[in-house]
């Protein structure tokens, strides 16, 4: 891994980290000493997650539930930690749902929960907690948003909807960035191809070497997001595209 950072006395909020990449995040940033908060959806998920990195780390992150497609809840929860906590340094909006297959295999519901999460919600939540990522003096917002945020990417198994909320978050980031300038909040974007999903809990997997045919791991992610969260603060890596193969041509 890169030259280890140090995030203590940081403190980080996760969106979607009860499992996946949303976790991997966690665990890695715990590792290099940030507060984490880690929210999500599933009380069982999220509550797992974290009781795990308390064991590895002997700091127990603290767990917020609630379900970003709903705006109500979204709001709520912004206003509580916006009152209750006095910094954000660092925002990582991870939390989207995914919807693979074509539009007539769904119903309106999951349609509008697909895009509900990845855009308005996310928006929202961001937006409640601008105070406090402001008051940090050198706040982060990171966007995890995936290749098919970008222009001209195929499918590949994902959905319209899913397709339209990615490329809805690629302009909400473009959006922050501007609406944000001159302000202490730098806003980055990562863009993932399809992933392994493997665990820092499992350092076998993680520290396993890959090939030049494998697929990109979470790992990889994970490294991009803490390189860009660690660079001093003249620089912002505004867009990191992850190439989902060695020859270095998307798509794939």
């Amino acid at each position: 891994m890169m030259d280890r950072p140090d995030f203590t006395g940081k403190t980080v909020v996760i969106t979607g980290a009860g499992r996946g990449l949303g976790a991997a995040f966690a665990v890695i940033l715990a590792d290099l000493g940030a507060e984490v908060v880690m929210t999500g959806r599933n009380t069982e998920q999220v509550t797992t997650a974290a009781e795990a990195i308390g064991l590895r780390t002997g700091r127990r992150p603290q767990t917020i539930v609630f379900d970003l497609a709903d705006p109500g809840q979204v709001t709520l929860t912004a206003k509580k930690m916006r009152d209750e906590m006095p910094k954000v340094d660092i925002l990582i909006n991870n939390g989207a749902q995914w919807l693979p297959g074509k539009m007539d295999e769904h119903d309106a519901y999951a349609i509008v929960g697909t895009i509900a999460s990845g855009v308005t919600g996310t928006l929202l939540f961001t937006r409640g907690l601008i105070k406090p990522l402001e008051a940090s003096g050198a706040g982060d917002i990171l966007n995890i948003i995936s290749i098919s945020g970008l222009p001209n990417v195929p499918l590949q198994g994902a959905s319209v909807a899913f397709h339209a909320a990615k490329h809805g978050q690629t302009g909400m980031t473009e959006g922050l960035r501007e609406e944000l300038r001159g302000r202490p909040i730098r806003v980055s974007a990562l863009y993932p191809p399809n992933l392994v999903d493997i665990s820092p809990l499992d350092a076998e997997a993680w520290e396993a070497p890959r090939d030049r045919d494998s697929l990109a791991t979470n790992r990889d992610i994970v490294e991009a997001g803490i390189f860009a969260l660690s660079r001093p603060r003249h620089v912002t890596m505004a867009s990191i595209v992850i190439d989902p193969d060695h020859g270095g041509t998307l798509p794939q």
